[in-house]
């Protein structure tokens, strides 16, 4: 393990940040927050009698029913008392209170992306694989549009940091969100709650449950979410960043025998709302052609939440489905089954050029079918020897309609853009190439794209635990992984500039037509051949002499949808084909009925992920593109004269504009030697971790100004520590705080989309991430009514957003211009409820009550190189809330 110096640092800090809150921590009963038990009067609420009956948070991180102090790895858990407090109502507010994990939603409601530790990856691209697992009552949810349900039922929240592949498979290299919602329960009783905020904010939720029969217990669930937006798009006096969205969930419970029982679940989710709010943070030199063909933007001016779209953005996600959990308890064994079929359809339709001027918009029509089957048997030994053994099985199936669209001032602008700022270029190219006349970025389809996908794969898994004396556990465990793609893509780029090659086309009109095809070129003789070629690839300076260099190569720029290689093909299969071994070691032992510490190595995989995308390109060596000069644009290397023998030139396949790339990412392999340190006393638990987390192949996924770019990065690492306590000095006083360290590099990335960033620490990673909140209660004497006042604090320290941002000519300008943005978070979220003894709750609430301001990301604007967009943070919401529990 290499903790060396930076373990003494990591402890030091840990425990600088802990000891003044542990010298004020008395002999008390079980704080509030970390209670986690449903009631004994089955209305699955805490109330104050069960505060001092000293449980603790029952999880199943290992998928083993243990206490969150006895789970001998990393894992934060967030109660459902603290998602009501705190009003956390998704996945994405989640990170508040978590600090290790990282939430961002983007372009559109289903675009999230989840990380921790620093490890995540985009989900802009449904072909993508996530780092981060979402698993829902055991059940994984494969795409992030398919796990942003509103939170209802909620009994815990479940976050486990760094590889956790040896239990739960391919999708958890960086590690697994697990939501449990509570189970029905043969006691009625349940809860309604409705709240009003700021930006018309109206959220109605709840929950019933209770038994049919003595065997047979239901549960239903449901909410409904609207809001305004908190931006506006001025030209069309229309609200954006807005919320509808609506859930419904229902359970049953059977228990036929005391040692048999089945859960049944069905949930359908609906969202249908205006994402997502973006603004320009730099207005380059492409800014004045917007305004001069009618549009507009709001010039560097990110939080005036005033923003301009020729067209209101539709988002539009159904996700549905149903499961089936089996568990056989056979004496001292118990077999689980957990049986899911889902299904997710996706829909946005956006302005793409974020600005007022009809230029550019996206539809994507996508739906996924997923099926997945878990089976494992546990064992509860008295003896030394104890075992878990099991088998996952997972067949999804994705389908993709999308396309970009030109609208009305798509040729004004690209015309203006072309000219410097002078109209009438392309109609002169039009002419000149024999072109029909305003064809060029005329108004309508420019792209038609149809993606396909078909993922199958089966794992089996098993752990042994070894007890050789009562606290001293040993265990290992293993995984193996088959994981089966097969991908289909095919694409038209209906733009008649696009298909044009403009080496060939210069070489076409030099030899006064005589050249119009590959063998005619290479008939030449090789003198003319190489002169050619030179004069072709030449880009003109000015004053240039005609004749010695080719005027057209300057066009280059607009030729950034090119025409698109179908996969499969003669060269392509369209496969991909993985399998590996994951495994863990571990030591644990209970150094005091308090106090338990462990030791780890595992190892996480990722199975290969597709550009399910217009940017998916032939790798390097498939084909080969023609040798440029530096700053000719990429595409005049698909030239059908020049690009040298290659696979897919040798098969007969089309190549005009041609680039390389990656149809695919290759696996990831993460390893994270991991020690901790668990403590539960009378109003006092912590826990410490320290980590030293790498991922080999770190699958990056990066925008680039007109498109993405899927790569494996060589090595990306990470150390540092997370801790977290919670106090509770006196009684109905509970502070908790929770840091997380990182100190995160790209140990090796040669081929990002901004250059070698090889040692460079990974943009949008911060050093220090901090949690922290302090609940009061009041009880009112003997009546049984209490006050509760919650505050929370959270930071997240200064960091660069981007390692280099695209379009601005070169590699080494685009990574100083990024140096110049940066985002530091300090959030402050409070809320007050008074609680009565009859069930009845009145409260407020506040979110980033101090109203902080900081960028989530940025990203080169679309087409408009030089000019940067990003996205604000959402601005201070507040509101009140009744709520009637019963």
């Amino acid at each position: 393990m290499r903790f060396d110096a930076f373990a003494v640092r990591a402890l030091l800090l840990a425990t600088t940040a802990f000891a003044p809150a542990a010298l004020h921590a008395q002999t008390t009963a079980a704080p509030p927050e970390v209670q986690d038990q449903v009631d004994s009067d089955g209305d699955n609420y805490e109330d104050a009698e069960d505060l001092s009956s000293g449980n603790r948070i029952v999880v199943t991180a290992t998928k083993r029913e243990q206490t969150l102090q006895e789970t001998p790895i990393s894992v934060s858990v967030t109660t459902a008392e603290t998602l009501e407090r705190a009003q956390i109502r998704d996945l994405i507010d989640l990170q508040t209170v978590a600090p290790s994990l990282r939430v961002q939603q983007l372009q559109s409601s289903s675009n999230t992306t989840f990380s921790i530790r620093g490890f995540g990856n985009g989900d802009n691209n449904f072909g993508i694989e996530p780092s981060v697992g979402v698993f829902i009552d055991g059940v994984f949810r494969s795409r992030s549009a398919g796990a942003l349900d509103d939170l209802a039922n909620v009994q815990r929240i479940e976050v486990l940091r760094g590889p956790q592949s040896t239990l739960f498979g391919k999708n958890a290299s960086a590690g697994v969100v697990s939501v449990v919602t509570r189970e029905p329960q043969f006691t009625f009783g349940g809860n309604i709650e409705a709240s009003y905020g700021n930006y018309d904010s109206v959220v109605v939720r709840g929950d019933v449950t209770g038994p049919i029969s003595d065997a047979i217990a239901f549960s239903l669930a449901g909410g409904y979410n609207r809001r305004d937006g908190y931006a506006r798009i001025v030209n069309l006096d229309e609200d954006l960043g807005t919320r509808n969205r609506w859930n419904v969930r229902g359970q049953l419970l059977i228990e036929p025998t005391p040692d048999l029982s089945i859960r049944l679940i069905g949930d359908y989710s609906n969202i249908d709302e205006a994402c997502c709010v973006v603004g320009n943070v730099l207005a380059g030199p492409t800014a004045p052609l917007i305004f001069a063909v009618g549009g507009a933007i709001d010039p560097n001016n990110l939080f005036s939440y005033d923003t301009y779209l020729n067209q209101v953005p539709i988002n539009k996600v159904d996700n549905y489905g149903g499961s089936a959990q089996v568990e056989w308890n056979v004496g001292d064994l118990t077999l689980t089954s957990i049986t899911a079929y889902r299904e997710l359809q996706n829909f946005f339709d956006q302005d793409v050029d974020f600005s007022s001027a009809d230029v550019v918009s996206e539809t994507r029509d996508q739906a996924v079918n997923t099926f997945t089957q878990e089976l494992r048997l546990a064992s509860d030994f008295d003896g030394p020897l104890n075992f878990l053994l099991g088998g996952f099985y997972f067949n999804e199936d994705i389908e993709q309609a999308s396309g970009l669209r030109n609208g009305d001032d798509a040729r004004a602008f690209f015309d203006l853009l072309a000219g410097q700022g002078r109209p009438g270029t392309l109609a002169g190219l039009e002419a000149g190439l024999g072109l029909p006349t305003g064809s060029i970025f005329r108004a309508g389809p420019t792209t038609v794209e149809n993606y396909s996908m078909s993922n199958e794969s089966y794992s089996i898994f098993g752990t042994l635990d070894f007890e050789p004396i009562d606290g001293l556990v040993f265990t290992v465990g293993a995984n193996y992984t088959d994981d089966r793609k097969d991908f289909a893509l095919s694409g038209d780029a209906l733009d008649p500039l696009a298909n044009i090659n403009l080496a060939d086309a210069f070489i076409t009109q030099a030899t006064g037509g005589l050249v119009r095809t590959r063998a005619q070129f290479q008939a030449l003789p090789a003198a003319n051949q190489a002169v050619l070629r030179t004069l072709a690839t030449r880009p003109c300076a000015a004053g240039a002499p005609a004749g010695t260099c080719n005027p057209l190569l300057g066009l280059a720029a607009l030729q950034f949808l090119p025409p698109f290689l179908d996969v499969p093909n003669a060269v392509e299969d369209g496969q991909t084909r993985d399998d590996n071994v994951s495994y863990v070691a571990r030591v644990a032992y209970d150094v005091a009925p308090e106090l338990n510490v462990y030791a780890s190595y595992s190892t996480g995989f990722k199975a290969s992920s597709v550009n399910l995308s217009r940017d998916s390109r032939p790798l390097f060596g498939d084909f080969v593109p023609a040798a440029l000069p530096a700053g000719v644009g990429a595409v005049v290397g698909g030239s059908n004269f020049l690009a040298p023998s290659s696979p897919v030139l040798d098969a007969g396949l089309p190549i005009t504009n041609l680039t390389t790339g990656s149809r695919f990412a290759g696996p990831e392999d993460a390893e994270v030697y991991e020690i901790g340190i668990k403590g539960q006393f009378d109003g006092l638990g912590f826990n410490l971790a320290l980590f030293d987390q790498t991922i080999k192949g770190f699958q990056a996924f990066l925008f680039t100004g007109t498109g993405f770019q899927l790569a494996n990065a060589g090595q990306q690492s990470a150390k540092g520590f997370e801790f977290d306590a919670t106090i509770s000095p006196v009684r109905n006083l509970v502070f908790t705080y929770a840091m997380t360290y990182l100190d995160s590099v790209y140990d090796s990335f040669v081929n990002s989309p901004v250059g070698d960033v090889s040692g460079e620490r990974p943009g949008n990673v911060p050093e220090f991430v901090i949690a922290t909140s302090a609940t009061y209660t009041h009880e009112f004497g003997a009546s049984g009514n209490s006050l509760i006042t919650r505050l929370d604090y959270n930071h997240e320290s200064n960091t660069q957003i981007l390692n280099g941002v695209p379009g601005f000519g070169s590699n080494a300008v685009g990574r100083q211009v990024a140096r110049n943005y940066s985002r530091e978070v300090n959030l402050v979220n409070g809320s007050m409820t008074f609680a009565m003894d009859n069930g009845l709750e009145i409260g407020a609430y506040v979110r980033n009550l101090l109203n902080d301001e900081y960028i989530v990301t940025i990203f080169p604007s679309t087409a408009q190189s030089g000019s940067i967009s990003g996205y604000p943070n959402q601005p201070r919401t507040y509101g009140g809330v009744v709520r009637f529990k019963f």
